[in-house]
């Protein structure tokens, strides 16, 4: 069976990481396998031995990058490793791994190069209204700029065709998620959005903060602009 590598950026998630990989190991999707690898970005605590305990590929960043330097470092380990189909998500529990082949179906099925987990077409539990707010926002900017109906433009669970992983460019180290999906749109990737499950974690801190839009709208006016 092919497998199909599942990329999990973690920064200091001793609490989380163990479980995801046990959850993972159970997720079954028809004619292939899945192959965890977890990007360590720069962790201080046990991330790195736990994953590599529960058998995962751990590529490691030896000083934290940010998580658009881990979802590249990811997306190239997984092309360089043979998979014909990359799921991504990450590693604080916020997202169901069970979804899993729901997220990885269009892609399996030759519809999709990119599809996003939406939370907002599948449930959400726990989220605060600012962040609420703040999905709305950056999402409707997206839809604008794109030309799609989008619902959820900051997903932390997406898959990817072999060649939409092989030619994904991020430019922004701290983050990915609106950069990728200017990239890949504007590159012709047919894209597709799943409904996916999400709870509010309950270990450690999101890297989130009221300073978000001031790192990632140049981020994305460098991504428009680039040919």
């Amino acid at each position: 069976m092919n497998p199909v590598a599942v990329v999990i950026p973690a920064k200091d998630e001793e609490a989380t990481i163990g479980e995801l990989l046990d959850r993972v190991s159970l997720v079954r999707v028809p004619g292939h396998t899945l192959a965890p690898i977890v990007v360590d970005d720069g962790s201080t605590d046990g991330t790195a031995r736990i994953a590599r305990g529960r058998g995962a590929l751990v590529v490691r960043h030896p000083a934290n990058r940010g998580l658009g330097a881990a979802v590249r470092t990811g997306l190239r380990a997984a092309v360089e490793a043979g998979a014909p189909a990359v799921a991504y998500l990450d590693a604080d529990l916020e997202y169901f791994p069970e979804d899993i082949p729901r997220l990885l179906e269009p892609v399996l099925a030759g519809r999709a190069d990119y599809v996003l987990g939406s939370r907002f077409l599948g449930g959400v539990r726990g989220m605060s209204l600012h962040r609420r707010i703040g999905n709305y926002a950056f999402t409707a900017l997206l839809a604008l700029l794109t030309r799609r109906r989008l619902t959820d433009g900051q997903t932390g669970m997406r898959a990817f065709s072999r060649e939409a992983a092989r030619r994904a460019e991020i430019i922004h180290d701290y983050n990915y998620a609106q950069v990728l999906t200017l990239d890949l749109l504007q590159k012709g990737m047919r894209v597709e959005e799943v409904p996916i499950r999400y709870r509010l974690r309950e270990h450690g801190e999101s890297f989130v903060s009221w300073s978000y839009p001031a790192k990632v709208l140049p981020a994305i006016w460098r991504e428009l602009r680039n040919p």
